[in-house]
């Protein structure tokens, strides 16, 4: 199998869930939308995004369907499958409606879009998407108050999907400092080498600097 990957925020989830699993497939850097290479991906996703896990006959697309069938065939509880499943469901499906979509709304604006030449900063979306942080970081702030991870007692994809877009705080600048426990869970998250560095060792060209701001260096 390979996996099909760029350093964007979602890419950069499913590099993280795979190499955390020691998944045995290939990894190589795409990039469906550029010029001239969007028909080669086509059949393997419609929709032209990454993350994209290819086989032979056969592809799945999206970030949190890859993390499944790897964890499954790793045999690994990192996507649970017993008593907590329902409760990780519940965390991916709120915090992808909640918190990661508050994180992805001020970086596109701060990051994306100064990124790739998009247009200035629409201010009142970066305000929109801190007020909608501010209300889901503080439910998770107060979940995180009594424990370490999301689900029962050790991490889970739940983790990795939450966190999504916080490598990228540098240029979206959310006040994730403010929220003790979140940013004692999140420390933890960073401790593990998966998620720290996804990338290191592959042919992975770095994400272009957004003007004003140093090279990310994840």
């Amino acid at each position: 199998m390979k996996l099909y990957f760029s350093r964007n925020p979602n890419p950069r989830l499913g590099v993280a869930a795979a190499r955390y699993l020691k998944a045995e497939l290939a990894f190589e850097f795409a990039s469906p939308m550029a010029p001239g290479q969007g028909e080669q991906y086509l059949k393997l996703n419609p929709n032209l995004s990454l993350p994209i896990l290819a086989w032979p006959g056969g592809s799945l697309w999206e970030a949190d369907a890859i993390a499944c069938r790897l964890s499954r065939e790793a045999r690994s509880e990192f996507w649970r499958t017993g008593e907590d499943e329902p409760d990780m469901i519940r965390w991916l499906s709120w915090g992808k409606e909640n918190f990661v979509r508050a994180c992805d709304m001020v970086h596109f604006e701060r990051g994306t879009k100064q990124r790739y030449g998009l247009g200035p900063i629409d201010q009142e979306k970066v305000s929109e998407g801190l007020r909608e942080f501010l209300k889901a970081a503080a439910i998770l702030e107060a979940e995180l108050a009594l424990r370490q991870w999301l689900v029962g007692t050790s991490l889970s994809y739940a983790d990795f999907r939450m966190a999504t877009f916080l490598p990228f705080n540098d240029v979206a600048g959310l006040p994730l400092d403010d929220y003790p426990a979140l940013s004692r869970w999140y420390r933890r998250i960073e401790a593990i080498d998966a998620w720290r560095d996804p990338f290191e060792g592959l042919d992975a060209p770095p994400l272009q600097p957004v003007p004003g701001q140093g090279t990310e260096a994840r």
